[in-house]
């Protein structure tokens, strides 16, 4: 048998983030439950670690196998590389292959893109307005793509850790029309949207200079060690997460705000509840989105890719 492959050139053709936004959406609403998902799984290596995430939607199993390699980067080789394997979901026969380390970078800004855009509903808002963006790798990129596409960006400001990346990453923005500039985390008291998509361990701006009516999205934080929000943010904020288990598990942003069992018993609203409604948050207080990153999002892109590549007869133009 001859398995399909979907490279990243192709992937990226086949779901641009409007795309990807509406494939996760369309889960959510068709009942899509992200607490069924399993935790990652991890493996060290010699060089790095495995990471595998399993997962199945309505229609499809899969999982991806990604390696990380720290330092891959200082060899001018890439840190996250994987690839991600889609299965029929009755007869869990093979379907495609799909370049991993791409739908990773489809997806995660999508999922963001996705929680904006029903948070910034919440407000009323027509756009994400002035918008910072904390970091300046590919990621950091890629969010901005989502955001602007998905909904609107009428300034942006990039903050990083050195100074002259965050300049290149506002240029390469205002080259394509936007009014985008360089700038420090103290653009946080005029931002309507915040997005932080860095590897900090730490947190990288005052909470306490978010403004009340302002939606903050922190997706770079991976484990209970890391964290990008300050606990005064966490604990002013209307928090919506990804799942609540991996929330719980992972959520750095969150726990050394409260504990988990204090997280429990105040209960966590989930993009499941933001998207089909069920997410009415108090007013006076930002909206905080935090996300860990979760195996469903991955199958739900990775399937819906799977049909349009099908649909297109193996081309993409």
């Amino acid at each position: 048998m001859s398995l399909p492959y979907i490279d990243a050139a192709a992937l990226t053709a086949l779901m641009p983030p409007a795309a990807a936004v509406a494939a996760l959406e369309d889960a959510l609403l068709g009942g899509q439950d992200p607490e069924l998902d399993s935790p990652r799984l991890f493996a060290p290596l010699a060089a790095g670690e495995f990471l595998l995430m399993p997962a199945q939607s309505a229609k499809y199993a899969g999982v991806k196998v990604a390696t990380v390699a720290p330092d891959n980067p200082a060899k001018g080789h890439p840190k996250i590389q994987g690839t991600y394997l889609l299965l029929d979901g009755e007869f869990l026969t093979p379907l495609c292959a799909l370049d991993g380390a791409e739908l990773t970078l489809i997806r995660t800004p999508a999922v963001t893109a996705l929680a904006v855009k029903h948070l910034l509903a919440l407000r009323g808002a027509e756009s994400a307005g002035a918008v910072v963006v904390f970091g300046t790798s590919l990621q950091a990129d890629r969010h901005i793509e989502a955001l602007h596409e998905v909904c609107g960006i009428r300034s942006l400001v990039v903050v990083g850790r050195r100074a002259e990346a965050a300049a290149a990453l506002a240029a390469k923005w205002a080259a394509k029309g936007l009014d985008a500039r360089a700038g420090d985390a103290g653009e946080v008291a005029g931002a309507n949207v915040v997005v932080t998509a860095t590897s900090s361990p730490e947190p990288v701006f005052d909470g306490s200079l978010v403004r009340d009516s302002a939606v903050v999205a922190a997706i770079g934080s991976h484990g209970l060690d890391a964290r990008e929000i300050d606990p005064v943010l966490a604990r002013r904020a209307a928090v919506v997460v990804e799942g609540v288990g991996s929330a719980l598990r992972e959520a750095g942003d969150l726990i050394p705000a409260r504990s988990a069992e204090e997280w429990e018993e105040l209960g966590l609203a989930t993009l499941s509840d933001l998207v089909n409604g069920r997410f009415v948050p108090a007013p006076g207080a930002p909206l905080l989105y935090t996300g860990v990153g979760m195996s469903w999002e991955d199958i739900v892109v990775a399937g819906r890719a799977h049909e349009l590549f099908a649909a297109s007869g193996d081309r993409v133009d």
